[in-house]
């Protein structure tokens, strides 16, 4: 009777964490670049009470055996990589990847970051940053007297300077690449870091060694979907009211079995 109870104390405390799951996806839906993540969970160990195989007389055996388990916990937050839908925004300095990779951001203490997201504005400096003020790696500087700035869909960016009839080249987007990208690091601000799991970065030109390419004027949204967010919420409320009445239920037997000497 006891063991009923952490059983079911184990399942509502997981699927305390899927609505946690859950409920950060669906704050995030209107974020650009960002990839929902999904909780998994595992069984816990098993009490065996008889082993399946074991022989009950000299020429039979038990086929199932007798196995109580003691209920669930979280294995996983794995992110979901699929493409997000893209939203046109005719602003030239948004960017949205078809395909496979990530920008490269320099953060303030020197280290790489990885983003899907694209919204990229320009500093004092002209430098391509994000919101943040993040630099662009490779840097890339667009000259103040810039009339308007081309990204082909190779990351080659050009810019149409004042007075001039034909647009020059001032810099090249680089993506990069993770063996396994659910292995990376979310340390939010849309940014992604390398971890064990993920894999050293890989970088190269986009449309080249199974890089996406480049659409410049376009912005990656949330790959969230409310509607099965939604469905996976009434899941998991009900998952957490089924444990909660199997709690109360062990409580009652509990009880009948402390009056059985009244």
């Amino acid at each position: 009777m006891i063991r009923s109870l952490w059983s079911a104390a184990t399942g509502m405390q997981a699927q305390t964490l899927n609505i946690d799951v859950i409920s950060n996806n669906l704050a995030n839906v209107g974020t650009s670049g960002f990839k929902k993540s999904r909780a998994d969970f595992q069984d816990l160990l098993y009490q065996t009470l008889r082993s399946p195989g074991v022989s009950s007389s000299a020429d039979t055996q038990v086929p199932t055996g007798i196995q109580v388990g003691h209920g669930v916990r979280p294995a996983a937050t794995q992110k979901m990589f699929t493409q997000g839908e893209f939203n046109h925004t005719q602003n030239q300095l948004d960017m949205a990847i078809e395909g496979g990779g990530f920008f490269q951001v320099i953060q303030p203490n020197g280290e790489t970051g990885y983003t899907r997201a694209g919204t990229f504005k320009l500093d004092s400096d002209g430098r391509m940053v994000t919101s943040d003020g993040f630099p662009m790696e490779p840097e890339i500087t667009i000259p103040a007297d810039a009339v308007s700035v081309s990204i082909g869909t190779d990351g080659t960016v050009s810019v149409l300077l004042a007075g001039d009839s034909q647009a020059s080249d001032v810099g090249n987007i680089e993506l990069a690449s993770f063996v396994n990208p659910a292995g990376l690091k979310s340390i939010g601000r849309n940014l992604f870091m390398p971890s064990g799991a993920s894999g050293d970065a890989t970088t190269g030109t986009p449309g080249e060694d199974n890089f996406g390419t480049i659409a410049q004027g376009y912005l990656e949204m949330s790959n969230v979907s409310v509607v099965d967010e939604m469905v996976n919420m009434i899941v998991a409320q009900r998952a957490y009211e089924t444990n909660s009445k199997t709690i109360q239920a062990s409580d009652d037997m509990l009880q009948t079995a402390t009056n059985l000497r009244r």
